[in-house]
């Protein structure tokens, strides 16, 4: 029996931010809105040093590739609707895990 992972990467450009308050802000909001509707995971990945960027990964696991993939499909149209950032990077990776 195989499961899927799937890992969702995207980045916003945080254009004229100066400061962490504000960058927190924006990474909170997203972050509380896409685990609410979704009930995925969801933490900043590689962007704590810059007040201009905000990647963000999700992942979610399921028995089914095609509902793993279409639930990060969903979640990525969500955050580029309700963040009035702009999204400059995403890209859905699925993996098969042997169960």
């Amino acid at each position: 029996m195989n499961m899927f992972v799937a890992v969702l990467v995207v980045e916003f450009n945080l254009d004229g931010n100066d400061n962490l308050k504000g960058k927190r802000r924006v990474a909170n909001s997203l972050k509380q809105k896409v685990r609410n509707k979704f009930d995925v995971s969801v933490a900043e990945a590689g962007t704590e040093e810059s007040l201009t960027r905000l990647r963000l990964a999700l992942t979610s696991i399921s028995n089914s590739e095609a509902h793993v993939r279409s639930r990060m499909d969903k979640c990525c149209l969500m955050m580029e609707a309700v963040c009035s950032e702009e999204m400059t990077y995403s890209d859905v990776e699925v993996y098969a895990v042997e169960v």
